[in-house]
């Protein structure tokens, strides 16, 4: 990642390939966008996850729908099964914006569990999900677990994924597959948090892997892509294109049809930057209606800070609403 965050000039097309074995944090321009949608519309046979895997139920699954109703966004649909479940929907913002917070009992992710989310936002429907705690993916036992979340929004809605943290323990296996699908005229503010060991605890993450696809589309056209492969103790973890020897990795996407000026890029850089304050490596680029921010550090805490401080200023000219921290990430 190019750690010196003032620098508005697009990198060079060689910033991300999609391909390799591992993602690469620096920013990315039009072109290298074109490319990687060229490449990835194929879906070459290496980056499908075998039919096997695919088929197999989940330990746990949850479908969630949401619709306007006399100028309120309602839960009108709530399918769960196994240890996965959402809290009643509560109102802070008023009855507009509708909070749901996905709960997993277990606490934890052993080797082998399958979780799936689904959540469908009706149209103008404006929605917020967050978790309760830190999730927690566990040793693999030798075994892959496995995460599947398919976010869908119709037009005119709003849906920002807002989980804590994600911690993968020392030797985890884990598989994450997150499809986001747009409607023209919709909205969406994503965040992920992974910490790679228990740091706390004088672990690393020296064995396992950890492997993410992320697929964003609107109006039916694919407008974000990227890939993860991380092996546990690689060299990708040192390298300065992939984790730079952090443990902390932090990554906001959003999506709106309104452009985001450059008055507002700068704005986010140069108050995150004041937050992290020298302390690991920030980055914000914007393609077209995508605005990333990614940071790399070693506390998760100066990671939180700095996101929400990105989703801060960002929500207001996305969304037209106050940022307001989401009570969970308060408890």
């Amino acid at each position: 990642m190019n750690s010196n965050i003032h620098d508005a000039k697009p990198a060079k097309k060689k910033t991300i390939q999609k391909n390799a074995s591992v993602f690469s944090l620096n920013k990315i321009d039009a072109n290298c966008l074109s490319l990687d949608q060229t490449l990835n519309n194929k879906e070459p046979e290496q980056n499908k996850l075998p039919s096997s895997a695919l088929d197999k139920k989940p330990d746990a699954s949850i479908s969630l729908a949401f619709s306007r109703e006399d100028e309120k966004c309602r839960l009108v649909g709530r399918d769960h099964f196994g240890q996965l479940y959402v809290q009643k929907p509560f109102y802070p913002e008023g009855p507009e914006v509708c909070h749901v917070v996905i709960v997993h009992p277990p606490g934890g992710v052993v080797g082998g569990d399958r979780l799936e989310i689904a959540s469908r936002v009706g149209a103008a429907a404006n929605v917020q999900i967050t978790t309760p705690g830190a999730a927690k993916w566990y040793k693999a036992n030798g075994h892959v677990s496995h995460q599947n979340v398919q976010l869908d929004v119709k037009a005119g809605g709003a849906l920002e994924w807002l989980p804590q943290e994600t911690i993968f323990f020392d030797n985890a296996e884990v598989e994450l597959d997150h499809t986001v699908t747009l409607a023209k005229d919709s909205s969406y503010i994503g965040c992920e948090i992974f910490c790679f060991g228990r740091t706390a605890f004088g672990e690393s993450f020296n064995g396992g892997r950890i492997r993410q696809k992320v697929n964003i589309r609107c109006d039916g056209k694919l407008i974000w892509y990227e890939q993860l492969n991380l092996a546990g103790g690689g060299m990708a973890m040192k390298s300065p294109l992939v984790l730079a020897d952090k443990t902390v990795c932090a990554t906001l996407i959003a999506v709106s049809d309104r452009t985001h000026t450059s008055e507002l890029i700068n704005t986010l850089r140069e108050d995150a930057d004041k937050l992290a304050n020298g302390v690991g490596h920030l980055g914000v680029s914007q393609v077209k209606s995508v605005l990333v921010a990614r940071y790399l550090g070693d506390s998760s805490e100066i990671a939180r800070q700095i996101m929400l401080r990105i989703w801060g200023i960002l929500r207001p000219a996305m969304l037209g609403r106050k940022a307001e921290v989401p009570r969970m990430w308060n408890t």
